[in-house]
């Protein structure tokens, strides 16, 4: 398994970081190589993808949700994909927003990437986008607040 760790910190309060980041199908808007996130249920997502030419499909399964704290998912078919979200609230009233990914490459292309630090860089490129989007924005494109356990 490959794992990306990244952290931004965002000018905007953790309730806004974290609502925003529970809007998965913006994520186009701010990650590339998402193609789309279509929400099935509360906990289930279905992803597209296209990362340097490979396209992949899978469905994800949050695993726990905790407002304004926590969100972690697992892949449930396709792709092996796994991940967390954590939301700081920072003294200047933002929030630090850490990311971990892990995932399985499958391609000479994708381990080659993964070995040569592109995916740390796409990753740390998201999140400033993610930054752009919602301190842009002022707020939340929606909300879902619920729990999972």
């Amino acid at each position: 398994m490959q794992t990306v760790e990244e952290t931004i910190d965002v000018e905007v309060p953790v309730r806004t970081a974290y609502d925003q980041w529970t809007q998965f199908e913006s994520f186009p808007n701010f990650m590339s190589g998402v193609d789309s996130v279509v929400q099935l249920t509360d906990r289930t997502n279905h992803w597209v993808v296209n990362i340097g030419g490979a396209k992949r499909e899978f469905d994800t399964d949050i695993i726990e949700q905790r407002p304004d704290e926590r969100i972690a998912w697992r892949s449930t078919d396709g792709e092996a994909h796994a991940g967390a979200v954590t939301f700081t609230p920072l003294q200047t009233g933002g929030t630090r927003v850490w990311v971990r990914f892990e995932w399985a490459p499958e391609t000479f292309t994708e381990k080659a990437g993964a070995a040569l630090g592109f995916d740390n860089m796409e990753v740390r490129a998201d999140l400033r986008r993610f930054k752009e989007f919602v301190e842009t924005r002022g707020t939340e494109t929606g909300a879902w607040r619920g729990e999972v356990h």
